[in-house]
């Protein structure tokens, strides 16, 4: 908790020492900055606004510049159609299998378009080096017939023949509630709510796991931020997160909770260490300390919330598009970016504080200068070397060094001496520009001027000068998988037409490779699949003739010589009755574009 204090009997320069207290970390700080990429009702076309870019188009059309800005990773809005079709943010998903490819819930796309522009869009953010993180709301379903069930189109457009359809005793309160959800019987309702636990048959345990796995593969992720773990139980969601292509991958729950103690006991007991947690105990005391400068103890900040005691599992942040509706930062927001960007932790930055878009905050100038500074000079453990109730200076430990100085009187600047790391008559330059450049003296102590916290400005960052240089881009080719089946959204291969399973935006020069698994139940020696990769201009550049003895994953390949959009499309022959629409599953691999 903060102190409260009176500033108005304190002088507006103040000169000190301090001594330095050594603590440690409890692990190494990640070298990442991630970005929130969406918020609330961001503008649609599906839900509108017909002058708006589909957010999937806008994203992608941003990969590069993000990259370049220092960010290594994009969260994703929830990405499934949801109840309220066109106009859903995602957090009321309906069916697991579409991703806005069906016709249902009134519309095709989801409110940030269709499936092929996701895939595009993440396609280019692996292009550009950026790591996808998917939005996984696994608590609930919304969209049932008010009776607890839910049926879903099937690839054809028939009802009720999708899969992971959904009945009364896959919820609650019509079987018991699961075993250890956090919240208990204060869990909170957002729609109806799953049990894989004790749901009937471990339907919901297993169908959920199948379509995580399901959707890791069709577009490629590296990560994933949990939706309200404060209502899944955790019997279910560490397997989960174990199970096929999640297993190995970055997790971080939504455990919405100031608790410290809470939190750390569902990362490290709950969880063993599987996912990481955003840091709401670190962001509760952001807010008061921008928001309530006056009365805000800055000695506070001395490790605080989960990246104080467990850097390596804590993602902070200043907002995130639930904060900024109920619970927002209305002042001196820099300041609490100038602390998440330069302390331990794995930092977020919200889209919407970034964004220069309108009806944006537009911070992207101060924020990108902060990100980096993150990735240039913020590394290794945290030593304090100042604190009271006007100001809190701590020195990074890795490579160079970072004395970082914060300041959140917005009326007065602030004068102190403290002792660094750096040695003795070392040149030491302000990486923010707020203050002028400085030197050690013969015992290692320097004197710093922090400003005035106006606009939320209070902060420097002293590390040897001379540092330069910005982003490379150095980005992967992506793999993903499209499953063609009756019940999911493509097609099956067929003896009576060709049928498209999917476009492709592959940049000029790229190979594009395709590999094919399929069900050969049933198959005679005269029964084959043929594949075939087509260009921009629908022209043939590869095909194959697949047949019950050749190898599953045998591939077709093509090099792009332009960019643009290149299409698989397969068709069976002479299958038999037993198996007359063989499923498959077509792994992609190319490399796409950077803008």
């Amino acid at each position: 908790m903060f102190r409260p204090f009176c500033r108005r009997h304190l002088k507006p320069l103040v000169i000190m020492s301090f001594a330095a207290i050594a603590i440690q970390s409890a692990a190494p700080s990640r070298a990442d900055v991630l970005l929130q990429g969406f918020y609330w009702d961001v503008p649609s076309y599906a839900a509108g606004s017909s002058s708006a870019p589909w957010w999937w188009d806008k994203l992608a059309g941003q990969a590069n510049a993000f990259r370049l800005a220092g960010f290594t990773a994009v969260w994703l809005p929830p990405a499934l159609k949801g109840a309220a079709g066109g106009y859903s943010d995602g957090y009321d998903p309906f069916d697991d299998y579409d991703l806005g490819s069906k016709t249902q819930m009134g519309t095709t796309t989801t409110r940030y378009g269709t499936r092929e522009q996701l895939e595009r869009c993440c396609a280019m953010m692996r292009a550009n080096g950026l790591n996808v993180y998917a939005d996984i709301v696994d608590n609930h379903r919304s969209g049932d017939d008010g009776y607890y069930n839910f049926h879903y189109l099937d690839a054809y457009g028939n009802a009720n023949s999708g899969r992971f359809q959904k009945g009364q005793y896959d919820f609650h309160p019509n079987v018991p509630q699961d075993s250890n959800v956090p919240a208990g019987s204060g869990e909170a309702s957002f729609g109806r709510d799953l049990a894989p636990i004790n749901g009937a048959s471990h339907w919901v345990y297993n169908g959920l796991e199948a379509a995580g796995d399901w959707q890791t593969k069709a577009l490629d992720l590296q990560g994933y931020r949990l939706d309200d773990v404060l209502g899944i139980s955790t019997d279910w969601l560490l397997p989960f997160l174990n199970y096929g292509a999640m297993a190995g991958k970055f997790a971080v729950g939504e455990y919405y909770d100031s608790n410290l103690s809470n939190v750390s006991y569902w990362v490290s007991t709950s969880m063993q260490g599987r996912s990481s947690a955003f840091d709401f105990p670190l962001r509760s005391q952001l807010k008061q300390m921008c928001n309530s400068p006056s009365s805000f103890n800055m000695a506070n900040l001395d490790h605080a919330g989960l990246a104080g005691s467990d850097p390596y599992h804590a993602v902070t942040f200043v907002e995130n598009h639930d904060t900024d509706r109920s619970e927002p930062i209305t002042q001196n927001k820099m300041l609490a970016y100038a602390y998440i960007l330069t302390s331990e932790g794995y930092p977020s930055v919200f889209y919407k504080d970034y964004s220069t878009d309108s009806g944006c905050y537009g911070l992207q100038t101060p924020i990108n200068n902060l990100v980096w500074i993150h990735e240039k000079l913020a590394s290794g453990s945290t030593l304090q070397r100042y604190k009271n109730n006007l100001a809190f200076v701590y020195e990074r430990q890795g490579g160079s060094h970072l004395l970082v100085g914060l300041n959140n009187n917005t009326g007065y600047g602030y004068n102190l001496t403290c002792a660094t790391g750096f040695g003795a008559n070392v040149h030491l330059h302000d990486y923010t520009g707020h203050a002028a450049d400085v030197t050690t003296d013969g015992g290692g102590n320097v004197t710093l001027a922090l400003p005035a916290a106006v606009s939320g400005n209070g902060y420097v960052c002293y590390a040897p000068a001379g540092v330069s240089g910005g982003f490379t881009v150095s980005g992967v080719a992506t793999t993903q998988e499209y499953a063609g089946a009756q019940d999911l959204d493509i097609k099956p291969a067929d003896n009576t037409a060709q049928i498209q399973v999917c476009r492709v935006w592959v940049a000029s020069g790229s190979p594009v490779t395709g590999a094919l698994f399929y069900d050969t139940a049933s198959w005679t020696s005269s029964t084959d699949i043929k594949l075939e990769l087509d260009n921009p201009a629908g022209t043939a550049v590869a095909t194959k003739t697949y047949l019950s003895g050749t190898a599953q994953g045998a591939t077709i390949t093509a090099t792009a010589p332009s960019n643009g959009w290149y299409t698989f499309k397969i068709r069976s022959d002479s299958t038999p009755t037993a198996n007359p629409k063989p499923a498959y599953w077509l792994r992609a691999t190319y490399k796409s574009t950077l803008n």
